[in-house]
């Protein structure tokens, strides 16, 4: 069936209209086009009866940014999946990326909940988790992150975290200290070191500054504490690194995760030893790191996705703590900073990169 539009006219004005063409190209009687109408009419309902039911969504809003996050990310999904949950068939996951810029959190949580998402799971550090819990008090929250969630104020408890919030923390804020030893072994006759942190977060400012010092007493060392919020302010601080004529450098954690190769790539074009927390550092060319497993704690966050989604409060479901610890080297890191890897640390190493 087609249809041929015509145009009439006549002395004032002109107008259009259609003629309904059957087989052949020949109009159609009113009769016939009435009855074709009628059947036409049940087309838009059985169509509507064939569509898939509209699946859960996961409203994903991260810290870091998509390019650097492709391992956490299956891993998140192998979590969803021990929870009985296949992305793309099962559930779907809407994902906000602030790549560093935490300012750009309250929009991008604030986007999710008017997307009307099932759950949200607000990953790489606390500012997400705070971002998503100050969009909405009704819409489930799973975390994950390595702040005290009790002491940020997002849960009541571990056990018992109340709301509607709870999550996974892994130990990359508590373990901060053990990164300062473990660059004072590798120099071991530097009398000074230098912590490097984000001024933005303050849970992380305090916790760091107040361990790293307290450890740096312990070790006879003395710390300076240097600010990075941009990727500008990276050179200058290492240049601050060699005029304070400091050992080395320890790294916070949260907004330098996403910057890991840039980081690496000053801290060898500077000559400047430095640990930070996770793998990808030391793969990029840094040093060393020593930290919680990002993978395992972004699968238990999946698995907690999972179980909020198939009817689980939040407020019923304990914060889980991951507490795999995993320490890598960059032996040839190592070499072209002139520095010899003690035995003893490279047999705690878990993996060593040659």
């Amino acid at each position: 069936m087609s249809s041929r539009c015509l145009l009439r006219c006549t002395a004032l004005t002109c107008y259009t209209y259609s003629v309904i063409l059957g087989p052949g190209g020949k109009p159609m009687k009113r009769r016939e086009f009435i009855m074709l109408l009628g059947s036409a009419a049940a087309w838009p309902i059985a169509a509507w009866a064939q569509q898939p039911a509209k699946l859960p969504t996961i409203g994903f809003i991260s810290t870091r940014t998509s390019g650097d996050s492709a391992a956490v990310i299956a891993a998140f999904h192998q979590g969803l999946n021990q929870a009985g949950y296949s992305d793309w068939q099962d559930v779907a996951i809407e994902y906000r990326w602030a790549e560093g810029q935490y300012d750009r959190l309250p929009a991008l949580a604030a986007d999710l909940v008017r997307s009307k998402v099932s759950v949200i799971v607000a990953a790489g550090g606390d500012p997400a988790a705070q971002a998503a819990k100050a969009a909405t008090a009704t819409i489930p929250i799973v975390f994950e992150m390595g702040s005290d969630p009790v002491w940020l104020g997002l849960v009541a408890s571990l056990n018992r975290p109340g709301g509607n919030v709870t999550g996974v923390t892994q130990l990359n804020i508590v373990v901060a200290p053990k990164r300062l030893e473990l660059l004072h072994e590798l120099v071991p006759t530097a009398t000074a070191m230098v912590l490097l942190i984000d001024p933005t977060d303050p849970a992380v400012v305090e916790a760091t500054t107040r361990d790293l010092q307290a450890a740096a007493r312990n070790l006879g060392l003395e710390l300076h504490i240097l600010n990075a919020s941009t990727e500008a302010e990276f050179e200058p601080v290492f240049a601050k690194v060699i005029q304070l004529r400091a050992g080395g450098l320890v790294l916070g954690a949260g907004f330098f995760t996403a910057r890991a190769e840039q980081l690496a790539a000053l801290a060898l074009r500077y000559g400047v030893p430095t640990v930070y927390e996770g793998r990808a550092f030391v793969m990029a060319g840094g040093l060393a790191s020593y930290g919680g497993n990002f993978t395992d704690s972004y699968r238990l966050a999946g698995f907690y996705a999972g179980r909020v989604l198939k009817g689980e409060k939040p407020a019923d479901l304990p914060v889980q703590q991951s507490t795999k610890l995993e320490m890598f080297l960059n032996l040839k890191t190592a070499k072209t900073l002139g520095l010899t890897v003690p035995l003893p640390l490279l047999g705690r190493a878990d993996e060593v990169i040659e």
